[in-house]
């Protein structure tokens, strides 16, 4: 192999530059962001050959130089967050943005941040408002807690009761809630940063009133209560409640904190599912301050929801840290418009697109996935289409031993491996992102909208 000669095949830039597909690019995107991508591609091609023990690829990769530096400064210009269809069955999959919201919010909420906005400004008094008042009421009616307010995530809910709450001070947690909450993030860390010392109480699974009365001290400042939504302790386990320590927490004069990480507002028990505990029956457990997520069980954006008595949410609206943890225009609208469903249970279970998969009946499923099945027949001639019984998830942290009976529609290509196809899948617009099992692909239905039944088939039916 001789590399002098594979380097001097590489087109000069002068040369790059009077091709028509180059001019074309130049044309729509610029000359600078053009000469960077072929400098770019250049250099790439050289240290290629440099580190090359054979030609193999390397001819064509030099003759397809022009096509794909046309294909990068497009690609660079195109937006990497893109919409995904979700045939996995985990219906709060924390890879894929977890709770979606309705097409009727999105509307709403397009015609609000595509403009200006009453955010900050209070309409009746002329004068400057407050972000938090325009789901406060909200959260308050439907939770029955005295003030209400919203940080960036649930994370940061933790973060700021702690420092506002606990600052140089102990907070008792009982051993069997140090949970991590994913990515490494764990309640113990979370504590450090706000200022507040943990204080371990108990075992792994078995935590006694006894605990918390023999743990307090003059510098302790509060109970922490954390439940495990993403994981479950059984067989020899005993915790106390909030309800049960509300007493203990009286006497010493001790607030009580409880984060509920998933929050949900609705017994999911009516579905089927275990029951998991709601925010009203925090409040009603009589839990001073409860916090928790806005994109999983509740089904709205990414938030982290405070709620409990008015003069520790008054004392966080006033922590420095609330304006480097506030939400944005895009999460205030988005979650009001969700809140609104909830003041109609029937009306949140019917609209928001969690409840809605949660609550979907088997049958209902089953016949959602015969049509799936049947547009995919139509268009497919080189794959074997079957419906199977399957199990979703809720996912995201929530519930994590509940499975739901579902649907999958199955995909066995004839024509192209299942990898090959899966690749293909991730790489369309939108992507679909689904199971493999048995050497084919799952499409768990529960977890589809309707409205993408023809273009899944079409996808499927441009390759097989």
């Amino acid at each position: 192999m001789d590399k002098n000669v594979l380097y001097r095949s590489i087109p000069k830039v002068d040369i790059l530059l009077e091709k028509d597909e180059i001019k074309a690019v130049i044309s729509e995107y610029g000359h600078e962001i053009v000469m960077d991508i072929i400098r770019e591609e250049t250099d790439r091609l050289r240290l290629l050959i440099a580190e090359a023990d054979s030609e193999t690829g390397l001819k064509s990769k030099i003759d397809n130089l022009t096509d794909t530096i046309v294909n990068e400064v497009k690609n660079l210009f195109k937006p990497k967050v893109r919409k995904v269809i979700n045939g996995t069955g985990t219906i709060l999959h924390t890879n894929l943005g977890r709770a979606p919201i309705t097409r009727t919010q999105a509307e709403l909420l397009k015609d609000i941040v595509c403009g200006y906005s009453n955010l900050e400004y209070n309409l009746e008094l002329g004068k400057r408002g407050e972000r938090y008042s325009h789901f406060e009421k909200l959260l308050c009616r439907i939770t029955g807690a005295e003030a209400a307010m919203v940080v960036n995530n649930n994370a940061a809910a933790v973060m700021l009761i702690l420092s506002t709450m606990a600052k140089g001070g102990e907070v008792v947690v009982s051993r069997g809630e140090l949970i991590e909450i994913g990515g490494k993030f764990r309640i113990p860390d979370v504590m450090e940063q706000s200022g507040a010392k943990l204080v371990e109480i108990g075992t792994t699974n078995k935590t006694h009133l006894s605990d918390y009365e023999e743990a307090v001290t003059e510098d302790t400042k509060a109970f922490l209560k954390v439940h495990t939504s993403n994981y479950s302790i059984v067989g020899f386990t005993q915790s106390v409640t909030a309800s049960e320590l509300k007493p203990l927490a009286e006497d010493k004069g001790l607030p009580i904190i409880e984060d509920l990480g998933s929050g949900v507002l609705i017994d999911l028990a009516k579905f089927g599912l275990t029951h998991e505990p709601t925010v009203q029956e925090a409040i009603e457990a009589g839990v001073d301050v409860v916090c928790f997520s806005g994109d999983k069980l509740l089904g709205g954006p990414q938030a982290g929801i405070i709620i409990g008595k008015k003069k520790y949410i008054n004392m966080m609206k006033k922590n420095q840290l609330t304006r480097a943890l506030r939400v944005d225009k895009f999460t205030v609208t988005a979650l009001e418009l969700v809140l609104l469903s909830y003041l109609n249970e029937e009306k949140a279970i019917s609209e928001i697109p969690v409840l809605k998969m949660i609550s979907e009946t088997y049958d209902s499923v089953k016949e959602r996935a015969g049509r799936l099945a049947d547009i995919i027949r139509d268009k497919c001639k080189h794959a074997e289409i079957t419906i199977e019984d399957c199990e979703s998830q809720v996912g995201g942290g929530s519930l994590p031993l509940e499975r739901i009976k579902s649907v999958s529609v199955v995909i066995k290509p004839k024509n192209i491996s299942v990898t090959s196809l899966e690749e293909i899948m991730h790489h369309s617009r939108p992507a679909i992102v689904a199971r493999t099992a048995e050497d084919a692909i799952w499409m768990d239905v529960r977890t589809l909208l309707d409205e993408d039944f023809e273009t899944i088939g079409s996808l499927f039916g441009g390759v097989l």
